[in-house]
């Protein structure tokens, strides 16, 4: 994904990878987050599902932890 000064990032503490769904400007991206692995993405405000299935509207300025498949927003 794009990284950026103002981008969100998520860290998968899981011990394995997690996929997520990235929605920005109208285009749906799978996005696979290995474990312990920390990425940016989302510059311009973007939904994510999150691998619960929680749907979350970020503005890209979010700093995230995946733990137990779920997102805990900072």
């Amino acid at each position: 994904m794009i990284a950026g000064a103002n981008a969100a990032s998520i860290t998968n503490k899981d011990a394995q990878p997690q996929v997520l769904i990235v929605t920005e400007a109208g285009n749906k991206i799978e996005m696979v987050v290995e474990a312990g692995a920390t990425v940016s993405f989302c510059p311009a405000g973007c939904f994510v599902t999150m691998p619960s299935g929680d749907r979350e509207t970020f503005a890209g300025s979010e700093s995230i932890e995946i733990i137990n498949g779920a997102a805990v927003i900072k």
